[in-house]
């Protein structure tokens, strides 16, 4: 059984990953998957205004955990098991790094621009885990339409 990392922006293209996912799953492969969402850290604005450290990591915590649920329920309800994981960090491309090497993944199968940072860094942790990732990486494209 293969174990795969998927990372979880709640962008199209991060759910055209659990649908890449879940075609290999109906071709017969066996795979465990782990959804990943990086919250990136409070900026210093919000870390002014909100006064209390704790209140942002709970706002960030269920922001993660919205943005986990519709993939954890595509996976539950083609019987894939899961696990999930909200990190909170600056740096998208090293949390899913450390992700993938802490559940020891096989693979990693994200969206293109599933960055965590929206439109404005289109595939840069893509293309950063392409480079460096010490196991296989697919890169999925939401299709149009």
């Amino acid at each position: 059984m293969h174990k795969v990392l998927i990372p979880i922006d709640g962008s199209p293209e991060s759910l055209a990953a659990v649908h890449h996912v879940l075609r290999l799953v109906g071709q017969g492969l066996r795979v465990r998957c782990v959804v990943v969402n990086v919250q990136e850290s409070a900026s210093l604005y919000e870390l002014v205004t909100a006064h209390d450290p704790a209140v942002l990591q709970r706002v960030a915590e269920q922001a993660g955990r919205d943005l986990l649920k519709p993939a954890q329920q595509l996976l539950a309800a083609a019987g894939v098991a899961c696990e999930s994981e909200i990190v909170q960090t600056g740096e998208v491309a090293q949390a899913l790094a450390d992700a993938a090497d802490r559940y020891s993944v096989d693979a990693i199968v994200m969206g293109a621009g599933a960055s965590g940072l929206g439109d404005r860094v289109l595939g840069s942790v893509s293309l950063d885990l392409v480079r460096t990732a010490p196991m296989p990486v697919t890169v999925v494209r939401a299709v149009a339409g």
